[in-house]
């Protein structure tokens, strides 16, 4: 009797878990166990030292010039280090030429590229024009088509232009780049049109916005396409290959490969890797933080 004579304020009703509350149960339940973390941790262990071997490999093999490759002896870093094969690589072939045709090849490209594709992406993610998602999607069905496919016709167009062996034909093909137009399209889609419509108010031009908002807004994808552009342009090899005739115009990766060929000894074709290691490395780890928040950036607002 006494219960049913209380108020009904005075029954007490269970209390109803928030959203926030509830997303982190769930999260809770999906993190792993004691040995589940340790699993993972020796699975990723593994990986990273079957990834990171064959550097290693390389390096140290590079260091012992005029041995015999025998394993696992020959891969004890602190037996036998000689830098003569560096010296040979540095004095004895045109590498530092290979060096600088390389460099020109990745840098203009990169700075062209990314240019070209941030003014594309502009106009296909904030204008309006006829025909714009037909023109996109058309520029786009370039993913879809090898560059094996387009090689011969690409080369005698260069031919009867005069590119071969010159360095506007060799940057010249790679320019226009479909993943790129698209990735810029989908970072600025998300930027806010106000921003763009304050500017026009205030007498902006669209050249002006695209200068003085668009790209700063949108360094962090353009430092991610950046060093992706530039591992493709220093590791690209057919291409230069085909085009440059004289050994004066050799990239590093043609180079290199062309050592085989003159019986050149296993240290100095590593040492010549591992010298052109280093840029792409140097480069990664200077845009390491904009190539993160790119990645993430575009993966959010994709």
């Amino acid at each position: 009797m006494t219960a049913l004579l209380q108020p009904p304020s005075a029954t007490k009703t269970p209390p109803v878990p928030s959203p926030s509350s509830r997303k982190r149960r769930s999260f809770r339940a999906l993190e792993p166990t004691g040995w589940g973390v340790a699993v993972r941790w020796v699975w990723l262990s593994l990986a990273g030292i079957l990834s990171f071997f064959p550097f290693y490999a390389m390096v140290v093999l590079s260091l012992k010039p005029g041995k015999v490759v025998e394993l696992p002896g020959s891969l004890l870093p602190w037996t036998d280090i000689s830098f003569d094969a560096y010296e040979q690589v540095l004095a004895g072939q045109n590498i530092l030429g290979w060096l600088g045709n390389t460099l020109i090849y990745s840098l203009v490209s990169v700075v062209a590229v990314l240019f070209l594709s941030a003014l594309a992406g502009y106009a296909f993610a904030k204008k309006r024009f006829r025909g714009k998602e037909v023109m996109f999607w058309s520029f786009l069905a370039m993913v879809m088509v090898p560059f094996h496919v387009t090689l011969i016709p690409t080369f005698i167009l260069m031919a009867n232009l005069g590119g071969v062996d010159t360095y506007w034909g060799l940057i010249l093909p790679s320019l226009a780049n479909a993943q790129a137009v698209f990735l810029m399209r989908q970072f600025i889609q998300g930027l806010p049109d106000e921003l763009f419509e304050a500017a026009r108010i205030d007498g902006a031009g669209e050249f002006r916005i695209f200068l003085r908002i668009v790209l700063p807004l949108c360094k962090p994808i353009l430092a991610t396409l950046g060093i992706f552009v530039f591992l493709w342009h220093w590791n690209d090899f057919l291409w230069p290959l085909i085009i440059a005739k004289s050994n004066s115009m050799f990239t590093l990766t043609v180079g290199i490969s062309s050592l085989q060929q003159q019986n050149v000894p296993l240290s100095t074709m590593l040492a010549g890797s591992v010298v052109a290691l280093l840029p792409i490395f140097l480069a990664y780890l200077i845009a390491q933080r904009y190539v993160q928040e790119g990645v993430a950036g575009t993966g959010i607002k994709g």
